[in-house]
């Protein structure tokens, strides 16, 4: 089914993935209605400059009875919302905005997903596409809905789409040549109900591959998948760290290849700008897409050795007096909580050398996970949000569980108790909403933050 002339489509929820596949639906000619529960002053603004064919419905929160012949939500939009779970039970089609942009892409997806990583494999493959001479951008979860690029399609080798799990969840036909699958852990239990139904929403990224697609699974990712009886129509080539089971594993830091024709060695860790098991993991995945587009050994390590992680991804925002500040906000679960503590450098006197700042809007994960790390590695935590006394009930028995006002009381209490060779890291193993608008103005409040507070120091 493609949306055109007559058909009347509902779009709900107007983020930025709304808004974008209300404006492509209007190149149709679709019958769209727009619908959003919010009337803030910017949908106003927005809405204003709708033709006005497009009905436009801010502030409804009623279920419509209107005749729809396709639904469209966002990402945020759970299934169960009434709006939606009216649209469905009469027997509309329910897509997400990722769906109705492939139903009008005019090139191959390439798409990753997993719980953590997904925004830096995704630029990464993207960078090394780019870097050897194929003609790619990138969409999706990492901040550019499908339907804004759909013109540019027709020109490309190639999309690069980073999908979470809501946007998974409103597939239909959508299939991705290379389907990438990093990691598998706890996250978003509070809208899919267990880990096993997280997990089976993930693997839907493959479930309209053929034969000849390429299926790139985290090696303990595809042994949950086994466990859980999920059939991969793809062809399945596995990557690990840890175990040397895998396809492609470490041995030694360099990366060994057991696939057919790259037999051996084929990246030098060491030689590489990047730390942290994780990031190894997210570079294998990386040499894994550039063999499936056909890319040669040699002319992918020289990008390989040159990538780094992005901004709120274990960034060093400064040091002051032998102590070092990560920004790790963008480490929304207790998982990539976990790989961060375990990528921050030790003290030359003690392993356990980090005052971690976190907290925030839970998302129903179990904090105790995290609990051998935390034992191993954190001197002292500052927790801040509406999670804060539920992770200090976790954590309180494998390290000393403070609670602070707020991200700038963290800093400073945290900052004060530090001495050299001590890190102070910002790894939330939550969500930003309940203080902050995204992980990013998190960040960025971190790292202005730190800055203050240094500089009120000067003198001391």
């Amino acid at each position: 089914m493609k949306p055109g002339p007559d058909m009347a489509v509902c779009v709900l929820g107007l983020g930025r993935s709304g808004k974008a596949a209300v404006e492509w639906l209007q190149t149709t000619g679709a019958k769209v209605t727009a619908v959003d529960g919010r009337a803030t002053p910017e949908l106003q603004q927005w809405a204003a400059q709708l033709p006005e064919e497009i009905d436009c419905r801010l502030g409804e929160r009623a279920v419509m009875a209107d005749r729809f012949d396709l639904a469209v939500v966002s990402p945020g939009v759970p299934l169960d919302q009434p709006q939606v779970a009216s649209l469905r039970a009469r027997g509309v089609p329910v897509w997400g905005e990722l769906e109705l942009g492939w139903s009008a892409s005019q090139c191959p997806a390439i798409a990753i997903t997993g719980t953590n990583g997904k925004t830096t494999t995704t630029e990464w493959v993207t960078q090394l596409l780019a870097e050897t001479r194929r003609e790619v951008m990138s969409a999706g979860n990492i901040g550019r809905p499908l339907c804004e690029v759909l013109p540019q399609t027709r020109k490309l080798d190639a999309v690069v789409l980073e999908l979470s799990s809501f946007q998974l969840e409103t597939i239909d036909a959508f299939r991705a040549s290379v389907a990438v699958l990093l990691n598998l852990a706890e996250d978003h239990l509070d809208r899919h109900g267990s880990m096993a139904n997280y997990a089976r929403v993930k693997a839907r990224l493959f479930e309209n591959q053929k034969p000849f697609d390429w299926a790139i699974i985290q090696f303990e990712a595809w042994e949950q998948l086994q466990a859980l009886n999920v059939m991969i129509p793809g062809k399945v080539v596995t990557f690990s760290v840890r175990n040397n089971s895998a396809d492609v594993y470490v041995d030694n830091n360099r990366v060994i290849s057991r696939l057919l024709g790259v037999e051996g060695p084929v990246l030098d860790l060491a030689e590489c700008a990047l730390e942290g098991t994780h990031n190894a993991e997210n570079l294998m995945a990386a040499w894994l897409v550039g063999r499936a587009m056909k890319l040669l050994p040699a002319e992918m390590v020289p990008v390989l050795q040159t990538l780094r992680t992005g901004e709120h991804r274990c960034e060093l925002v400064a040091e002051w007096e032998g102590v070092r500040f990560y920004n790790d906000s963008k480490a929304t679960n207790v998982h990539a909580l976990v790989s961060a503590l375990r990528s921050m450098p030790p003290a030359e006197q003690a392993v356990r050398n980090v005052w971690l700042i976190a907290g925030g809007q839970g998302k129903g994960m179990d904090y105790q996970a995290a609990a051998s790390a935390v034992r191993e590695r954190v001197k002292g935590t500052w927790l801040i949000g509406a999670s804060a006394a539920e992770i200090q009930s976790a954590w309180s028995p494998f390290a000393p569980c403070n609670l602070a006002a707020d991200l700038i009381e963290a800093i400073a209490e945290a900052g004060r108790n530090a001495a050299p060779g001590d890190v102070v890291l910002l790894s939330p193993a939550c969500a930003s909403f309940d203080m902050f608008d995204s992980y990013q103005h998190r960040g960025n409040q971190f790292r202005a933050a730190v800055t203050e507070w240094m500089e009120s120091r000067q003198g001391d």
